[in-house]
């Protein structure tokens, strides 16, 4: 009596990884046919023909599924993939936190507050003075927060935060779309999708299962990437060198190259371990960061000296990449397996 309907559920259930059907199939259907079955013999047989998989149901059999795939313990391929995803995650979260940080810091500057003596011209930003500007301040800071929060492992508040994070970037754009007039400089949408759509999908790989973040690594993160890297470039500004200083997709390209040639010795020597699963996080931070340089050069056309800079920053990060992609390649062989987890509420 109740075929149609548990048919109906297997074939939604096939979005789950084939190792945790095998297990967990059988439990899983017998739980949602409960749900909705009564006894009586012609209610169920009514329910059989309409009822079905609600969108909240599909919604949680797809949110576990996206986890299993992501950090799920069955293969070394899987478990490889999964934490370089949530690094990758990381650092994208990271390269928000510190852009927030200089927004915070160029804010009080600005101000004067603390006694600070008044920036030069080129760094000193304009208050608030309208609700998209509000806005921009807001969510520059809450990526800090949101940042600090995923590091202490509170995952589920970190995706809500980044979700609703990401939604007045998505709203200018949209704006900006009809009116020809970007309010607040959140970025195009290659930054939103690379950068905003794309991390909040692979926070989906933070979840009770996944191996707890290092905190004081990535926390201490946070200052040294300013230090190192946003100081030099406002230094750089403040002193009329701004025809040096690359665009965000430039300073995003030749980071993640520095990145990989720091790892090449790690990488390439076999008695480091766990260096292919980095090696594997900075393939997938190089894809990104090409993938915006390509994108962002439509914006460069009118300048063939800007296009080749960009061309060339594109060569650079491919060079790199190209230096650890062998040891990123064994890493999906090289991890041993974990326990495979119960099923759990998504």
């Amino acid at each position: 009596m109740s075929s149609n309907l548990e048919r109906r559920y297997r074939r939604v259930l096939r979005l789950l990884p084939g190792w945790y059907r095998e297990r967990w199939e059988d439990d899983m259907a017998a739980a949602f046919l409960d749900s909705w079955l009564t006894g009586d013999p012609a209610a169920d047989e009514y329910i059989s023909k309409l009822a079905g998989p609600s969108p909240a149901e599909v919604a949680s059999v797809a949110w576990l599924a996206a986890r299993l795939h992501l950090g799920g313990p069955a293969t070394a391929r899987r478990y490889a993939w999964g934490q370089a995803i949530r690094r990758a995650a990381l650092a994208l979260l990271l390269v928000h936190a510190v852009l927030g940080l200089n927004v915070l810091v160029l804010a009080t500057w600005s101000r004067r507050l603390f006694g600070l003596p008044a920036p030069p011209v080129i760094l000193a930003t304009a208050t608030p003075g309208g609700v998209w500007d509000a806005v921009y301040y807001v969510v520059s800071f809450a990526w800090i927060v949101i940042f600090v929060t995923l590091v202490f492992g509170r995952y589920r508040t970190a995706r809500v935060l980044a979700a609703l994070a990401i939604v007045p970037g998505l709203v200018a754009l949209l704006q900006a779309e009809f009116t020809r007039v970007m309010p607040v400089p959140f970025g195009p949408w290659s930054w939103w999708i690379l950068f905003n759509l794309v991390l909040v999908l692979a926070m989906a790989a933070f979840h009770p299962g996944a191996p707890p973040v290092a905190r004081w690594p990535w926390l201490l993160a946070l200052p040294a990437g300013y230090l190192v890297v946003i100081a030099p470039l406002l230094t750089l500004r403040a002193a009329g060198g701004s025809a040096w200083v690359p665009d965000l997709a430039g300073q995003c390209c030749l980071l993640v190259a520095l990145a990989c040639l720091a790892h090449v010795p790690r990488a390439w020597s076999r008695r480091a371990a766990g260096s292919g699963v980095w090696s594997l996080t900075l393939v997938l931070l190089a894809a990104i960061a090409g993938a915006y340089r390509i994108a962002t050069l439509t914006g460069l056309l009118y300048d063939p000296h800007l296009v080749n800079v960009g061309l060339a920053e594109l060569l650079i990060v491919l060079a790199a990449v190209a230096l650890v992609a062998p040891d990123a390649a064994r890493a999906q062989t090289a991890i041993p397996t974990r326990p495979r987890p119960r099923p759990t509420a998504a």
